[in-house]
Parts: structure tokens; sequence; C-alpha cells
């Protein structure tokens, strides 16, 4: 964020535009920080219009290409799908001017966002942003942890668009690693919850077991809990997924193998193909028990 637009307003490009993208832009837009464009490669079909939509909501100027989107851009935030990620960064890197931001908060291994950075060299300031919470409700001001030798620079920056931006460390790859290690434990107790709760319909002891639950976790509302983590599973099973499939890498690289990793790719996996049946679409306001018997009948149609 060098230079800023005759309004006064940083210049931001982001690369994907699905959940994350859409949320940081609106909540950009209204607190009325910055000047937006955007490319998403889902814009030219059918399947982007309700991208489209999110972006015209925002005020976000919907690109023709990546090329187009990063143009005269101070920051550029890349919201991609985990495999996605090294190529997104290689679709703009012959397009950048003046060293830009880049801020890569996609969710993947330590090694691959330093391949990344290597990758777009001298071409812009690369940051390994770590979103560390769910982006809703908080959406631009949500937590974020910053890693890169330009990161402590680029933090007030951030700060100054309202953005929750804290300094993980100086080396590419200390901030994924965070998200990479705690996504072993938040993806896995979303696996297990399914894994468990639908054992306990199945065998008519929902409310048996969130009750003994409370003895080893008193601090814990199953109640909420459970309903919370399937509809995440359901509706974004298949992200939360391929980003395991990133953790299982990044466990690899530390020499740890990714057993019950590994594990919860199957059944985030399992559960955006359940999640992706009319039955359960329908039910995912709905209270537990609800739930659990439209998952439980979806499954077993599914074998």
């Amino acid at each position: 964020m060098t230079d800023t637009m005759a309004n006064g307003k940083p210049r931001i490009a982001f690369i994907g535009f699905g959940e994350a993208g859409q949320a940081i832009a609106a909540g950009l837009h209204d607190a009325d920080a910055a000047q937006m464009t955007a490319w998403d490669i889902l814009f030219p079909h059918a399947a982007g219009n309700n991208l489209r939509r999110a972006a015209d909501a925002s005020g976000v100027r919907c690109a023709t290409s990546a090329a187009d989107a990063v143009a005269g851009a101070e920051t550029i935030v890349s919201a991609v799908t985990a495999a996605s990620s090294h190529a997104a960064a290689q679709s703009v890197q012959a397009h950048l001017r003046g060293r830009p931001i880049f801020l890569d908060i996609n969710s993947v291994s330590p090694g691959r966002k330093q391949a990344t950075a290597k990758m777009l060299g001298s071409a812009a300031r690369y940051i390994d942003v770590a979103v560390v919470a769910p982006i809703h409700p908080a959406r631009h001001q949500t937590p974020m942890l910053l890693a890169g030798p330009d990161s402590r620079a680029v933090a007030p920056k951030l700060v100054a668009l309202g953005m929750r931006a804290s300094i993980a460390s100086t080396e590419v790859g200390a901030a994924a690693a965070i998200k990479m290690v705690r996504s072993v434990m938040i993806k896995g107790i979303e696996a297990l919850t399914l894994e468990c709760f639908l054992a306990a319909a199945r065998a008519g002891v929902i409310d048996e077991v969130a009750v003994s639950m409370r003895n080893n976790y008193p601090g814990l509302d199953w109640a909420k809990i459970v309903p919370y983590n399937l509809e995440r599973m359901a509706v974004h099973g298949e992200r939360r997924a391929a980003e395991m499939e990133e953790v299982a890498e990044t466990l690899r690289e530390l020499g740890i193998e990714p057993l019950m990793t590994n594990a919860t790719v199957k059944r985030q996996r399992e559960m955006a193909q359940i999640g992706q049946q009319p039955t359960v679409r329908n039910v995912l306001d709905k209270d537990r028990v609800t739930m659990l018997g439209a998952i439980s009948t979806a499954a077993r149609d599914r074998h």
C-alpha cells in the first residue's frame, strides 16, 4: 500500500473470490476502506454468478483476468483453493509492478508457502498469512498471523484498514505452521463429532452421550457444538478436506506420520458429499437430532 488512488483509498486486488475473499471485501467495503478488484476463474462461467453478485454488492470490480485484477494494485489477497495457491501466484507474477504486498491467506503447508515466496521473488512483498478464526462474522477483522521478512512493515498498514494482524515471525512458513498444526485439532474434532454423534443417533443415545461428555469437558456446550460442526462440514467439507491434505503434508515435512489427519480428510470429504443432498441441506439450520437423522439416512443411502 504505497501509493493510493486520488480518493486516498488503497487499491486491493483479490485473486479468488470465494467465502474468505468475499468476507474480507465486504468488511472493507462497509468500512469504506479500499478500492477493490477481483478475479476468480469461475467469473466467466455460470458457476460464478453468485461470486459476481457478491462482488457487485461489495463494490468490487470484477476483472476480466488475473492480470487485469492486479494492474495498479498495492495489495493482492490470494484466497483460492489450497491446491491452486501456487498456480494463482504464478498467474500474476509477470504482471506485478512496484513490489505490491502479496497476502497469501491460503491454508497450505509451510513448504508450499516458501515455494510460492521463492517463485514470486522480488516481484512482490510476500506475506505468509494464517487466518486463525472463522471468517464470519468478523470478516476483515478476523485475527490473522503474518510471517515473512516484510511482515513488520506490512502489519501497521493492515491495521490501518481495521484488520487484526499480528506478527508470528519474520520467516515465511511460520504462520502456515501454526495454522496447519492447529487444524489437526480443529478439523479433527469436527470429524470426531460426526463419527461420535452419528453413532449416538443410530444407537438412540444422543442426549445421554452429550451429557456424559460434560463430565470430561465441562466448559463445552455440546448442544451448540454438534450442529455447528456438522453444518461447517456439510457446507465446507471439501475445502476442509483439501486443507487437511495440506496439514498431512505439513506433518510429513515435520517427520510425523499423519494417521489421524488422513482419517479426518476422509470424514470431511464424505460429509461434503452428504451435505450436497437436499434432505441434508434443508435441515442445516435445525437442531442436532434433526440434522443427525437426515445425515444418517443420507449416509446409509450412499452405501
